[in-house]
């Protein structure tokens, strides 16, 4: 059975999500959330460079990150760099952005994050 995907939108940035079954918990493309908080015209190489800056400064971070397949805009499936919620949390603190505070704000808080998706599906059960 495949994964769970998610596609939400923080203003007009796609981020991807992957529901993970062995950890029960969704994981977040770490190159979307890059795109959506610093416009960069290149999130893969943005991301690319806070990773190696992270690593050489002792930040543990970058060790909780996995490779997740997840679908491409060209429709196909590539290992994708993926943090936990928590962590995406945490990677947004250390990006320097006056984005990061409304972008938390969203993904923590929005009826369009996946967990408002779901509070919205189970008061509509109600």
């Amino acid at each position: 059975m495949p994964n769970k995907k998610s596609i939400r939108f923080y203003k007009d940035h796609e981020v991807r999500a992957v529901w993970d079954e062995e950890r029960s918990s969704w994981w977040f493309s770490i190159v979307d959330i890059c795109g959506a908080i610093t416009d960069s015209p290149n999130p893969r190489k943005y991301w690319s460079v806070l990773k190696t800056r992270l690593k050489k400064s002792g930040n543990e971070l970058t060790t909780r990150c996995s490779q997740l397949k997840m679908t491409a805009a060209d429709g196909k499936r590539y290992a994708t760099d993926c943090f936990a919620e928590d962590d995406i949390i945490q990677l947004v603190r250390v990006i320097p952005s006056k984005k990061s505070e409304d972008f938390l704000d969203w993904f923590k808080y929005s009826e369009n994050s996946i967990d408002g998706q779901s509070r919205k599906k189970a008061y509509s059960r109600s």
